[in-house]
């Protein structure tokens, strides 16, 4: 999953975007104000964006807004200082999913932009089931057939997210658009890899292959 940060506090940014990669494994993009954040928004597919409402050269509000009015349907969880009535009201009204008061709790953050990225995927348990496979996205475990399965992180990262879209056709270049932040130079033959040893681990034992792949258009998680 691929998660874009909108906030000006450099050190609350680190921390945010140090939890996300480390606790959930997701690639995460950093924008310090209103204008690069909005700039990042309509350029690269995001799973979740966190969005502050107190930023430089375009608010929070406003980065908001534009987003909504773009057609853009991804999930925003908005950090505010303001708690009252009035405040929330709005910011639902303006197209926000979920909002935390600063200060809080970077766990009680991860908690919720994972919840965020799975209603947006239409996968509102934290337990994915497709077919006898099973991911757990809060403890990041994977079982087929009752059959605990070790992952590499990357391959965690690939299987959760053809969880979020099984039996959809997931292109490569949307796996490595959703698996990757924005610095990282995209390697051609990475997402091969990936789904080979994925494809190695999962179906060790069993005669129906979970992973298909369709030539020139990706790869289908099949129950």
């Amino acid at each position: 999953m691929r998660v874009l940060i909108v906030e000006d506090e450099p050190r609350l940014a680190e921390n945010i975007a140090r939890t996300l990669r480390e606790t959930a494994g997701y690639a995460v993009d950093v924008a310090a104000d209103g204008q690069e954040g909005l700039f990042l928004a309509e350029s690269n597919a995001y799973d979740a964006i966190l969005l502050d409402l107190m930023l430089p050269k375009l608010d929070g509000m406003q980065v908001l807004k534009r987003i909504r009015e773009s057609g853009q349907h991804t999930p925003v969880l908005v950090l505010t200082a303001r708690d009252d009535k009035e405040s929330v009201v709005a910011l639902l009204n303006a197209g926000a999913d979920d909002y935390l008061t600063k200060p809080f709790d970077l766990g009680e953050l991860l908690a919720r932009a994972k919840a965020l990225i799975r209603r947006g995927k239409g996968q509102p348990s934290p337990v994915l089931n497709i077919g006898d496979l099973q991911l757990n996205t809060v403890d990041r475990t994977v079982q087929r057939a009752g059959r605990p399965i070790t992952l590499t992180a990357m391959e965690y990262r690939v299987l959760e997210y053809l969880a979020h879209r099984p039996r959809a056709v997931v292109s490569k270049t949307e796996l490595l658009e959703h698996l990757y932040d924005y610095n990282w130079e995209k390697f051609s033959n990475v997402i091969e890899v990936y789904i080979s040893g994925l494809r190695r681990k999962l179906d060790a034992g069993s005669q129906q292959p979970l992973i298909r792949t369709l030539r020139g258009q990706g790869y289908v998680l099949q129950g």
